[in-house]
């Protein structure tokens, strides 16, 4: 049985899987629609910014959000004063884990619009649809099946991510402890059965993202 801190950072990441995928979707399907079709010059200097946080380690990711976001940021002080502080809250987990989780939901975005044919919105622009009409009735259904396997995709990383989070949201009990930080805290503190514990909380949830990811997946092709 999985003691109280262990259902409160299972609960935490669960949370923070989907405030960081709520967050991460919207310009996800924007900046996939926009780039699986529109073709400018940067448009490979705009594709590699919008994966670095993929291939960058993630406590360089979680260090540039804590110049972003701490006391003598660019932004830090303007949410303090709002009374929205982000350092060592659960808002900076759910800003590190969208961060980390974007470009795993933008690819499959992407990919999911570049799959579908351009002459379907086009049909429908002829009949005397709008461009924003065109995509919400046409494109964004037929590409469903992919932006759903997205935004699995993006839950999966936000509950799984530890390297940024532990640099801005630190490691606090019941506010910042999400499954992978108290799976780090277990091992600092030697406990070994609660490590397998949380170890198997997390590989059920990435496995059963990942089945859920591939059954969308799957049905896009069709």
């Amino acid at each position: 049985m999985l003691s109280d801190t262990e259902w409160e950072a299972l609960r935490l990441s669960a949370l923070v899987g989907v405030g960081a995928t709520v967050l991460v979707m919207p310009p996800a399907i924007v900046l996939g629609r926009v780039l699986a079709t529109a073709t400018f010059r940067g448009r490979a200097l705009v594709e590699t910014a919008l994966l670095l946080p993929l291939v960058l380690p993630p406590v360089v990711t979680g260090y540039a959000l804590l110049v972003l976001f701490g006391r003598r940021g660019p932004f830090g002080p303007a949410l303090d004063a709002l009374g929205m502080p982000v350092v060592f809250t659960w808002r900076a987990c759910v800003i590190a884990s969208a961060v980390m989780a974007f470009p795993l939901a933008y690819r499959a975005c992407r990919t999911a619009f570049e799959a579908v044919d351009p002459r379907l919105p086009a049909v429908a622009r002829t009949l005397g649809a709008s461009r924003l009409d065109a995509f919400a009735t046409v494109t964004l259904p037929l590409a469903r099946g992919g932006v759903l396997a997205g935004a699995v995709l993006a839950f999966a990383r936000s509950v799984g991510e530890f390297g940024a989070t532990i640099v801005l949201a630190g490691n606090v009990e019941g506010e910042t402890r999400t499954l992978p930080v108290a799976v780090f805290q277990e091992i600092q503190s030697a406990g070994s059965g609660g490590v397998w514990r949380l170890a198997a909380l997390c590989a059920l949830l990435a496995v059963g993202a990942l089945v859920a990811s591939e059954v969308l997946a799957r049905k896009a092709r069709r």
